[in-house]
């Protein structure tokens, strides 16, 4: 499969190529996912500005203390949830979606389907 090193510069290339067609404005911010082998980090971002409006992932203490989940794709769902509810507050209504090089299934599809389930228009 090569190295991780490896992994992790194609991934950084894929993520290059993905952005130079994918940027986020005050009307439709980005919203990013990053995927750890452990944890799942999403993000609603003004590129224009370069500030982050809703954040959420699993290293949060009430998500690591409180929520015991059946499977990381489960998480990653609640972790969808969840942004798209802190960016519905902040008047965000419809996001681009930037898959940071991942591919589109597993985790990274189920932050995805979270975020829609919270309102969030793709």
């Amino acid at each position: 499969m090569g190295s991780p090193h490896r992994r992790k510069v194609l991934r950084q290339k894929r993520q290059r190529r993905i952005r130079t067609k994918v940027s986020g404005s005050a009307e439709r911010p980005r919203l990013n996912v990053f995927r750890s082998s452990k944890h799942i980090y999403a993000q609603v971002i003004d590129d224009n500005l370069g500030i982050t409006l809703a954040s959420a992932s699993t290293m949060e203490p009430e998500v690591r203390e409180g929520q015991k989940f059946d499977s990381k794709v489960a998480a990653a769902r609640f972790i969808g949830k969840r942004v798209g509810e802190r960016a519905a507050r902040k008047g965000v209504r419809s996001v681009v979606f930037d898959r940071g090089g991942f591919m589109y299934h597993g985790r990274v599809k189920a932050v995805s389907e979270g975020a829609r389930e919270a309102g969030l228009d793709f």
